[in-house]
Formats: C-alpha cells, sequence, structure tokens
C-alpha cells in the first residue's frame, strides 16, 4: 500500500487570506487556489497548505492551528533577514548540531520552524 502526504491543514481564527499571505511573503509560498467563503490553497515547497477557517459544515471536533513545519534552507542568514525586514516574531535562534535553526511566529498560531542546510 502506498501512502503520501496529501496536504496540512492550518484552520485559524484568523482571515486565512491574511494567514496565507505571511506564507507567501516569507517563504515563498504561492497561493494555488481560492475556496469561497472558506480560505485557499498554497504551496510551500511543494507541501499544499490548507487555510482555513473553521468549516460548519464539518461534524467532528476541529481545532485550529498546527504546531509547526519546518523549512530547510540554504540560505539561512538571507531568509532570516527577509523575516525580521517583513516584522515576522523570531521566538528564538539557535546553533544546534552545526547549523542554526529559528522558530518563526505564524499568524494562524503555529510556528515554521527554519533549519540551515548543512
Amino acid at each position: 500500500m502506498a501512502t503520501q502526504i496529501g496536504h496540512v491543514h492550518i484552520k485559524t481564527n484568523e482571515d486565512p487570506q491574511k494567514v496565507a499571505k505571511f506564507y507567501v511573503d516569507n517563504f515563498g509560498a504561492t497561493v494555488k487556489q481560492d475556496i469561497p467563503g472558506r480560505g485557499c490553497q498554497v504551496d510551500l515547497a511543494g507541501l499544499q497548505l490548507n487555510i482555513t477557517t473553521i468549516i460548519a459544515t464539518q461534524n467532528h471536533q476541529q481545532h485550529t492551528g498546527i504546531e509547526h513545519i519546518a523549512l530547510q534552507t540554504d540560505d539561512y542568514a538571507g531568509m532570516t533577514s527577509k523575516l525580521k525586514a517583513n516584522g515576522a516574531k523570531i521566538l528564538e535562534e539557535l546553533f544546534n548540531n552545526g547549523r542554526h535553526v529559528c522558530w518563526v511566529e505564524c499568524p494562524d498560531g503555529a510556528q515554521m520552524e527554519v533549519i540551515e542546510k548543512v
């Protein structure tokens, strides 16, 4: 049985378009599709993010947020400079196991971990 990741769904109490803009402006994501009345689909380095509010037509218990998504970059300094220039909140930066790592607060309450690819 073959499996693969289909998408990561971020549910937010914020405006989904505002959340998507954060991923576009800071991590080079692209909005692939608007979902009228719900939110949008975003491509983040080949990972599909569905960003929506709580969906009224779904009956199961829904939760907002996600803990974090890790993104590796070969230009850590450039990415962190861009994040800071865009006013992103860097929660922590450290040098661990021979590489730089930081955690960024996203407007949906999730975090992005940025890892220097070595």
